[in-house]
């Protein structure tokens, strides 16, 4: 218990920490004003006896009780506001410092990574502790620091029911270790089964249209109910388990309450505790446990929140990529790939490349699918960074520079356009957040989709879907063009942002690319002839190395992959449907 005590504390950055140990403190304060009921109670008993309630004692009495509810109400007031601001606070700054620790990792974390797995940290797991962790943390140590005061203060009144006070704690505490490693055996099933669900949703919920297009509903509908179902399984398992532990730790309190009132009725009987004692204890030994058995059906949620801790640690344990470089403005952008080599695991990608590419000069790299093209571009960016070899930027390592000054450098147009459940003009300032609506509005002009845009119902202030899933393939190419007019970046990566346009789009496609790319370096991945044919430099890439490079009409004149590829392309073009 003091282990998952620990491990929540130290997940809380200083701030909230000490907004929990202030709330302790304040637990101590509330153990203190519940156990005042206890003399309070005693001096009573003993006027009744005696037949003297005097108006001392009267007040004495009244004084105690209302302290003690006075100052529990206070107590609580500020205890909890405390515990409920350090929760929610911790769990917002964890997912904001996962986000941003998700920046720098390299790009084959997420190849290898599933989405459900950062899905699930940051909804599921943070929400849930958001909710329970603090309450379920402060309860337990409320309540047994709750039972440690009432019991000492039975050591005050008779030492021998202090100690029977103390046996009950101690068997209850096995109990509840007990509990605790069963509870910690299904934890992990739970946890599991939840990041399962969410990742096969996610995937069902991305893939509907494959789905839909394959009509392979049954099985994909099968893997999301047997997903819910494992879910099911694993909450009613933990259900099940907990329940009757939880019970059994209730019921060891309340025979160790027996045993406190049936050794004051021994004592009284033979003579060695009076009356007032007597009945003073017996309403001690309905109060002494009442705190602990709260704090024992919350220790069972200790392990649900320590392994909740381990998954957000995980995520944040990654080793980044270190970025913490110099603030460097290039000379020139000149890119040049030195013996470079590159492997996902053990498999070679990359294997030996040298090349250079001049500043302000379009390069296109073509090759096989599965080649290493998207590679290659990825290292020039440092997506990931080269296990042999290197890349330069104007002649400086591109280690060297810090990662946000070495993306200044770059604007990236992909086949797969991401756009924000946002407005369209904030997702074409996504480059340049400053950018006033003028700026928006010229760049979706040279983007040629400044026209549809005012089309829509609100114009520049629609907002679009998750994904762009409200619009065409063409017009969120166009967009993300727009976005990378308006960044201005002297380097253009284009992945081959025209491949899956329709006819009706590519000639504004076409035109905003130019619009795009006028005085840049470009550097393009492309099957399309007419995109290629006019580069200053082509690269054929196969099996990660550079097999062909020239111009158009130099390779034409050799046989290889190029001139298969371009008479492929061409006799395509020529297929009539007759």
């Amino acid at each position: 218990m003091l282990e998952m005590l620990r491990k929540f504390f130290d997940f809380c950055n200083r701030e909230n920490r000490d907004k929990l140990y202030g709330a302790v403190a304040l637990g101590v304060l509330d153990a203190l004003f519940g156990a005042m009921k206890i003399p309070a109670a005693f001096f009573a008993i003993t006027a009744v006896l005696q037949g003297e309630i005097r108006t001392s004692t009267f007040a004495a009495v009244i004084g105690f009780m209302l302290v003690s509810t006075v100052g529990k109400m206070v107590v609580n007031r500020f205890s909890q506001m405390m515990q409920t601001e350090a929760g929610y606070d911790t769990c917002a700054r964890k997912r904001i410092e996962i986000g941003e620790h998700l920046r720098y990792l390299p790009m084959g974390y997420f190849n290898d990574t599933s989405l459900g797995h950062i899905t699930s940290v940051t909804t599921n797991t943070l929400e849930q502790m958001s909710d329970i962790a603090t309450r379920a943390i402060m309860m337990v140590l409320q309540g047994s620091i709750t039972t440690a005061v009432i019991a000492l203060g039975m050591f005050v009144f008779d030492w021998r029911i202090g100690l029977i006070s103390l046996a009950g704690i101690g068997i209850f505490m096995m109990v509840n270790a007990v509990t605790n490693r069963k509870i910690a055996r299904i934890a992990d099933e739970k946890i599991s089964a939840d990041k399962e669900m969410v990742g096969v949703i996610l995937e069902y919920i991305q893939g509907i249209a494959e789905i839909r297009n394959y009509n392979i509903f049954a099985q994909n509908s099968s893997r999301v109910a047997k997903s819910v179902e494992r879910k099911k399984k694993a909450d009613i398992t933990a259900e099940t388990t907990a329940i009757p532990a939880v019970g059994l730790q209730m019921l060891v309190s309340k025979l160790a309450g027996v045993a406190i009132a049936g050794a004051a009725l021994y004592f009284y009987f033979t003579g060695t505790m009076a009356l007032n004692y007597l009945i003073t204890m017996l309403l001690s030994s309905f109060m002494v446990f009442e705190a602990m058995d709260l704090a024992g059906i919350y220790t069972a949620l200790l392990k649900i929140i320590g392994k909740g801790v381990d998954r957000a640690n995980e995520i944040l344990s990654i080793e980044q990529m270190d970025v913490d470089g110099e603030e460097i403005l290039p000379e020139n952008r000149d890119i040049h790939l030195e013996h470079v080599s590159f492997a996902y695991d053990s498999r070679k990608i990359i294997d030996d490349v040298t090349l250079d590419i001049r500043e302000k000069t379009t390069t296109a790299i073509v090759g096989p699918s599965g080649g290493g093209k998207t590679t290659i571009t990825s290292l020039i960016a440092r997506f990931w960074d080269v296990q042999e070899g290197v890349v330069t930027l104007g002649g400086r390592d591109v280690k060297e520079y810090s990662f946000d000054s070495l993306m200044e450098n770059f604007s990236f147009v992909f086949q797969r356009v991401y756009l924000f459940e946002d407005t369209i003009a904030n997702n074409i300032r996504f480059g340049r957040p400053e950018a006033s609506m003028d700026e928006v509005i010229a760049a979706a002009k040279k983007a040629r989709c400044h026209e549809f845009i005012e089309a829509l119902p609100e114009g520049y202030e629609t907002v679009v879907g998750e994904g762009g899933a409200t619009l065409s393939g063409g017009e969120k190419q166009r967009i993300a063009i727009a976005r990378a007019i308006m960044k201005d970046a002297p380097i253009i990566i284009l992945d081959e942002a025209t491949a899956n346009v329709d006819p009706e789009n590519e000639k504004e496609l076409t035109e905003a690319i130019r619009n795009l790319t006028t005085e840049k370096t470009i550097i393009m991945i492309a099957h399309r002839l007419k995109t290629v044919r006019n580069a200053d430099q082509i690269l054929v890439i196969d099996q990660g190395r550079i097999v062909q490079q020239g111009k158009h009409e130099e390779l034409m004149q050799a046989d290889g992959i190029y001139r298969r590829f371009v008479s492929g392309r061409k006799q395509a073009v020529s297929w009539k449907i007759t």
